[in-house]
């Protein structure tokens, strides 16, 4: 069976933890971008929204946090799942992350294999909403052009 890269954009202000897990996640043969700051995300969703399966996202960062980043990927992109990342032991921040959205969340150090079971559910959650989507709207063609 050919396996269809996931298209993940990596986001964390620690540049030796993200040019890792990108190695990784590289070799399994995924796509990767990489942001190191919320802003940066939103601005590459901005431009190439449409090539991102996951986002990957780690809670705290300098200026713009996880859970702001979050609320806008879902207020401008609500089709990209996101994974929320926190290192610091405190799961009340991820848990509000789910609340606005995210599809789970991992602590850090993430263990890869559920980072990987995490990311196939996600790209999973995606593709059944595009596809939900798809239906939809070839029912209302059809409605609209007087078919069946």
């Amino acid at each position: 069976m050919i396996k269809i890269p996931t298209r993940i954009l990596v986001v964390d202000d620690e540049k030796d933890f993200v040019e890792m897990l990108s190695l990784r996640l590289e070799e399994t043969g995924e796509k990767v971008s990489v942001a190191y700051d919320g802003q940066e995300c939103l601005e590459i969703l901005a431009q190439k929204s449409s090539k991102i399966d996951v986002v990957i996202l780690d809670i705290r960062m300098p200026g713009m946090d996880g859970i702001d980043v979050l609320r806008e990927i879902k207020k401008r992109f609500p089709l990209i799942e996101v994974i929320m990342l926190t290192g610091h032991g405190t799961t009340e921040s991820a848990v509000e992350g789910m609340k606005l959205g995210a599809f789970d969340y991992l602590l850090k150090p993430a263990d890869f294999e559920d980072l990987s079971k995490k990311l196939e559910g996600a790209r999973k959650r995606k593709d059944e909403q595009e596809e939900r989507i798809r239906v939809a709207e070839a029912k209302l063609l059809v409605r609209r052009t007087g078919g069946a």
